[in-house]
């Protein structure tokens, strides 16, 4: 029996309108997708294909055009504690501590003093970071910093994670060590996690399912189910299944890469005889 679906996007679509312009921008069309219960789900797409867009919507920064997207359910209408999110940048408070950054949204939910440390404590231990709790951001290396920004965000139990390209800022090394760390604690904790990724092999390796997003307006061009043994395999980026995954997936984004890069040379090409006339 098939896990219940958690999070629901139906026929999105959202528009921004650009001053000037008699037609508003599409950044997303008709997305359709379902992530079930305890599901890791890794969008990837090309520059401008509306990724951080689709995260804006899921964590109710901003309303989509048309379509809905539902929660156990329910509309998503704004922020909430039920959903995470994982940003690129740590987005850490500077004056608070490791701990202290995790019991923020403890806070918001009305935890007392002594539970919040206990939870924070759980947490940092769940990211490897026992004895790093009171260790300001300025002290903590940048992979340090994501995983304060993760525990941060499992601590008051979301029932969703959102994660937008948190590791792209960070050296192969580190990146690879921390998507490790992240499927522990995927394993661990059994949260829904969706997350935005422009990185082939990440998604891959990441992924139970990989959605692909055409080029503007963003569309799901197809889901693929991704079979690897990431259990027996200690390697398994070098495996041949992996290549042949990582392979049908560059296919499928070559030919959006392409016309999103046509499409940015058309509208420098248009800008450039604008400013001539």
């Amino acid at each position: 029996m098939s896990a219940p679906v958690k999070l629901a996007l139906s026929g999105v679509r959202k528009e921004f309108r650009v001053r000037g312009e008699r037609e508003a921008f599409t950044a997303l069309d008709d997305i359709t997708v379902d992530v079930r219960a305890g599901e890791f789900l890794v969008l990837v797409g090309p520059s401008g294909s509306g990724k951080s867009t689709l995260l804006d919507l899921l964590g109710g920064l901003d309303k989509p055009t048309s379509g809905q997207i539902l929660l156990d359910g329910s509309p998503v209408a704004g922020p909430g504690l039920d959903r995470g999110v994982v940003f690129q940048q740590y987005a850490l408070l500077p004056w608070r501590t490791a701990r202290t950054n995790i019991e923020f949204g403890l806070e918001a939910k009305g935890i007392r003093r002594r539970e919040r440390r206990r939870i924070a404590d759980e947490y940092l231990d769940l990211v490897g970071l026992s004895g790093f709790g009171d260790r300001y951001p300025h002290e903590l290396s940048g992979g340090m910093k994501q995983r304060v920004a993760i525990a941060r965000s499992l601590a008051f139990d979301p029932e969703v994670l959102l994660m937008d390209e948190p590791f792209a800022a960070l050296d192969a090394q580190t990146r690879e060590s921390l998507q490790d760390e992240l499927l522990r604690i995927w394993k661990a904790t059994g949260k829904t996690i969706l997350f935005i990724t422009h990185g082939i092999d990440e998604a891959v390796y990441l992924g139970q399912r990989v959605a692909v997003l055409t080029s503007r307006p963003g569309r799901v061009k197809a889901v693929v189910d991704i079979d690897l043994d990431r259990e027996g395999d200690p390697d398994v980026r070098s495996s041949e299944r992996f290549r042949e995954l990582r392979h049908h997936i560059w296919t499928l984004l070559h030919d959006e890469v392409a016309r999103a890069q046509g499409l940015e040379q058309a509208a420098l090409s248009a800008d450039r005889r604008s400013t001539h006339v």
